[in-house]
């Protein structure tokens, strides 16, 4: 996540605002032409990553219920524990906390959080292996977003199937645009170009329990 305004938060946690838009593409879809984005001068060199997701909520899905989930992540630079929360104007706030010694059980602070929406005992839902190309969006001050190019395993514990797809992310960075509407319209444009379409699924989460 490259989300700005990052700050101290919930007993430790590091607290951000994602603002994305998702997208649906097939395996041979060329990437996107990023030319005529405004306030993008130049794209950075591609980065990868192996990401490797547990989610976790109770047999009810009382979280996902409320519009939040909760995932370990290993693999890239926001490692850790996550909380995303609703979608709110259009965000949703993420915490975060690092990794901790103990992989398999769910830090007291991430815990104390997660009450806060249910208090029902929490297990394993899904996990998502992902391997992500990640590219930084740049103008000549900083980072206006980052695009991502996902290829996606996801096993929904709960059932043992499993899906495969691909899909691309556009996330808002520290120099994105105060109006953000334009810069997403024309990244709407240049992926429908390229032959995306808009996500089916608003999460990965939900897309691997089968919504």
């Amino acid at each position: 996540m490259t989300g700005a305004h990052a700050a101290p938060d919930h007993a430790g946690a590091s607290r951000s605002v994602e603002v994305e838009r998702k997208f649906d593409v097939e395996d041979a879809t060329p990437l996107p032409d990023w030319s005529a984005l405004p306030g993008v001068t130049s794209v950075a060199e591609p980065e990868r990553r192996e990401l490797d997701a547990r989610y976790l909520d109770t047999t009810e899905l009382a979280m996902a219920a409320a519009g939040y989930a909760l995932r370990r992540r290993t693999g890239g630079p926001d490692a850790g524990w996550h909380i995303k929360g609703p979608k709110v104007d259009g965000g949703r706030v993420e915490l975060g906390w690092p990794l901790g010694d103990d992989d398999e059980e769910v830090p007291d602070a991430v815990r104390a959080v997660a009450a806060t929406v249910t208090e029902g005992e929490l297990g394993t839902i899904a996990r998502i292996l992902n391997t992500r190309t990640a590219y930084e969006l740049r103008s000549g001050s900083g980072v206006v977003a980052e695009f991502v190019d996902d290829r996606v395993t996801a096993t929904d514990a709960r059932t043992g199937v499993v899906r495969t797809w691909r899909e691309w992310e556009i996330e808002l960075g520290p120099d994105a645009p105060a109006d953000s509407g334009p810069l997403f319209a024309a990244v709407e444009s240049a992926v429908l170009a390229a032959g995306g379409r808009p996500a089916a699924s608003d999460s990965k989460l939900a897309r691997a329990l089968g919504h």
